[in-house]
């Protein structure tokens, strides 16, 4: 697929075929994020990937329940009580991997690198075929001592963009984009 059909249909995939992706073919998708530029080119980002079924299941699991100790900004409390509520809503979409981009430092610029890192992640995924979405809802939990266990995350390591990962059942619908506000200068 070249570049520009890929910036134009990548979109966010919430449902997933139970066909596991390959290790070579998340190693290919970390070969992507990492050509990302960087801040100083510190390169400040490492991966935790999750692929074990029981595992994935448990992160959804206790994600929802962070979501009501710990409910985020920007979400009203009717609609993350349909999702936390709601016994089937597994947070993960039920995809077959999760990657977590992790950065050295929760600095401004660690964020935004790997920010990049995970654009570059989910473009090459779309290249491939494959879906992805970053999962927000669930970075209160990976955060936790008992999340960053869950990824085995040194102490210095922060969780910033979760990321599924796996074979769409069907394409993900065009998203109508609002037109820019283009300032010119000059």
């Amino acid at each position: 697929m070249e570049l520009h059909e890929a910036l134009y249909s990548r979109r966010a995939v919430r449902d997933y075929s139970p066909e596991p992706v390959s290790e070579d073919v998340l190693r290919e998708l970390v070969d992507a994020a990492i050509q990302a530029p960087s801040a100083m080119n510190a390169q400040p980002w490492s991966f935790s990937i999750v692929r074990d079924k029981e595992l994935l299941k448990g992160i959804s699991r206790e994600a929802k329940s962070r979501l009501l100790q710990a409910p985020p900004s920007g979400i009203s409390e009717t609609h993350l009580h349909a999702l936390v509520d709601n016994e089937t809503f597994d947070i993960l979409y039920h995809a077959p991997a999760l990657v977590v981009i992790c950065g050295d430092d929760d600095s401004r610029w660690t964020l935004i690198d790997c920010a990049l890192a995970a654009e570059n992640l989910m473009l090459a995924a779309r290249g491939l075929g494959l879906g992805t979405c970053w999962i927000g809802l669930a970075e209160s939990w990976l955060k936790t001592p008992e999340g960053r266990a869950a990824l085995e995350l040194p102490e210095e390591t922060v969780p910033i963009a979760a990321i599924i990962v796996g074979r769409p059942v069907a394409p993900a619908a065009p998203v109508a984009r609002k037109a820019p506000q283009v300032r010119w200068i000059g």
